[in-house]
Formats: structure tokens, C-alpha cells, sequence
């Protein structure tokens, strides 16, 4: 049965999908975006309301017959409310989202109700995930819906819903936005192994005094070759001997976080010490390159750079073993 109703959603996703063609967000849902079927507990009243007026024509009783009647103009009526919940209702998304293997993908919503009506209990679902949220009048919501990941790679969802079975849960009203949610799930940063140190030319030396253009750290003797702009030209105007101004910085040679050194361990192995490095890096605010087949990031710095790196990682073929 699971198996026959899940394969009934991806038919009627698909059939959405060819109808409406993809969405671009924000999006606002009309009439012919909204789908509404009755729950189990709208079937189970349907049968009911059926049987009670059964009963009151069998036995002709006014009194069955007026609250069978009754029952079922309710159940109209909650119809309506349930289509009404979701019509014009708006809503954007963040399209992407990144992770750790292990952890929780977070995807941000907004939900606004420029009507004059509160929009009560309405689920965002993304796959098997969901958050419920209501939205008062001329307002607006947000929400957050986390997804269990579980491995590294890159997860993409071609839609996500809309769901609301206010006000008795009888019916179930939905529709689809036919927006991609994409997850780069980096993997887990572990291992112990050092930071490469001084990858750069510099070698050892790149973390001992280095010229930059950080703190002043006094005079020394005039070299040739030394730009101009570091000479003390005051010391000269004074009569004094040729001298340059001397700098120690934080600016010490970029690192270049390579594949190729670790060479003894797995292929995840290694991607996970990529991704501890790739973090302690960017916590030390320190520049730096990474390198894996088929990929190659010059050194930076920053959130950007850090997110593009995890990125790359995540985005690494699983069948990709060199």
C-alpha cells in the first residue's frame, strides 16, 4: 500500500510538474495550483453522513435527516476554509542549503498573507521534513525546515509543497512550487592530521616574520631590491644613513590544502581531513588553496571562500578513488 500511494504522488508530482513548469519564487498560489482530497477522517465522516441519512429515510426520521443534513453543510463549508487557507498566500525560499554528513540541512521560509484573513497551520514539506507555521492577517512568518543527511554529496529536490488540513482535519488541501532546493552536504571534518605547514615557497619560514603591510615593527638597513615605498625617507631628509621601514604581518604565505598529502588515506578519509583543515583555516582567518581532482580553488579568505571550498568537497564524485 505505501508503495502504491508513494508512486500515486510522484505520478501526480510529475503531471503538476508539466502543468504549471517551473516556478520562480517568490511564489503566489491561485486557484488552479491547489489540490484538496478528503483525509481518512473525511472519508470516515462520509460514510458516516451517508449511513445517517440512510437511516433517517428508512425510518423516516426528520430529526436524523436534519442533522445528517446539518453535518454535511458543515463539512462543505470546512472544505471551503481548507481551500481558502492556502489561496494567495505567498512564499519565498533560500534554494540552498549547506551541511555536514550526520547533521541537519536547513532550508529558510518566508510566508506572507497580504489578506485580511489569518492563514492558519500551514506545512512546508521538503521531502520527508516539515515545519508548521501560521500567518496572521497582513503579515507575514518565517519558518525553518531541517532534514536529517546522512552522507556527503549533493541532494536536489526538484519541488516542494504547501500543505493545510485546518479547520478539522477533514480534508487535505496542497499544492506543489516547482523550485529546486539544492543541499551540499560537506563531509564530517575529522582527523588528526597537522595543517600542511608553509605550503607555500616560503616553506617553514612562512609562519616567521614576513613583509606585509600589517604592524610596523621599526628600521633596518636599506637592501637593494626593496620597494620604494617602504624607505624611511625621513631618516634620509634628517641626514641619516639609508633605511626602510620594516613590517611583521598576519599575511603569512597562503596554504595550499592538498589531496595529494594524504595519500595513505581512504578517498572519504581524506575529504574529511580536507574539511578539518578547510574550518581551521578559515577559524585562524588564514588564506588559503584547495586542491582535488578535478577541482582547484586559488587562496582566499572568508565566508564565501570557506562555503565554495566546502562545496567543492561536497560536490567530489563518490566513485572517484585517486
Amino acid at each position: 500500500m505505501t508503495r502504491v500511494r508513494q508512486a500515486a504522488i510522484a505520478r501526480l508530482g510529475a503531471w503538476s510538474a508539466r502543468r504549471h513548469g517551473p516556478d520562480a519564487l517568490p511564489l503566489t498560489v491561485n486557484r488552479r495550483r491547489i489540490y484538496i482530497i478528503p483525509t481518512r477522517f473525511g472519508l470516515a465522516l462520509a460514510l458516516l453522513l451517508a449511513a445517517m441519512l440512510l437511516a433517517g429515510l428508512n425510518y423516516n426520521s426528520n430529526l436524523g435527516l436534519a442533522f445528517g443534513f446539518l453535518l454535511t453543510s458543515l463539512a462543505l463549508v470546512a472544505m471551503h476554509h481548507c481551500n481558502r487557507n492556502l489561496l494567495g498566500l505567498t512564499v519565498d525560499a533560500v534554494a540552498e542549503a549547506d551541511a555536514f554528513a550526520g547533521t541537519d540541512a536547513s532550508f529558510e521560509f518566508l510566508l506572507r498573507n497580504d489578506s485580511g484573513i489569518e492563514r492558519c497551520d500551514i506545512e512546508i514539506r521538503c521531502a520527508t521534513a516539515a515545519a508548521t507555521r501560521s500567518v496572521p492577517a497582513m503579515s507575514y512568518n518565517h519558518a525553518v525546515v531541517r532534514m536529517p543527511v546522512e552522507r556527503r554529496g549533493v541532494i536536489r529536490m526538484e519541488r516542494f509543497e504547501l500543505r493545510t488540513r485546518y479547520p478539522f482535519g477533514w480534508f487535505r488541501a496542497w499544492t506543489y512550487a516547482q523550485t529546486p532546493l539544492v543541499v551540499f552536504v560537506a563531509p564530517l571534518p575529522r582527523g588528526d592530521r597537522p595543517l600542511p605547514s608553509g605550503a607555500g615557497a616560503a616553506g617553514a619560514q612562512a609562519h616567521a616574520e614576513a613583509r606585509g603591510d600589517e604592524d610596523f615593527s621599526g628600521l633596518r638597513a636599506y637592501e637593494a631590491g626593496v620597494p620604494l615605498k617602504h624607505m624611511a625617507w625621513k631618516v634620509l631628509a634628517r641626514g641619516g644613513a639609508p633605511a626602510v621601514r620594516s613590517y611583521t604581518g598576519l599575511a603569512a604565505q597562503p596554504e595550499w590544502l592538498d589531496w595529494t598529502s594524504l595519500d595513505r588515506l581512504a578517498p572519504e578519509e581524506r575529504l574529511s581531513q580536507l574539511c578539518r583543515w578547510v574550518l581551521d583555516c578559515d577559524a585562524a582567518q588564514r588564506p588559503f588553496g584547495l586542491r582535488i581532482p578535478g577541482a582547484e580553488i586559488t587562496p582566499a579568505r572568508g565566508p564565501a571562500h570557506r562555503t565554495a571550498c566546502l562545496r567543492a568537497l561536497a560536490a567530489f564524485p563518490a566513485e572517484t578513488v585517486r
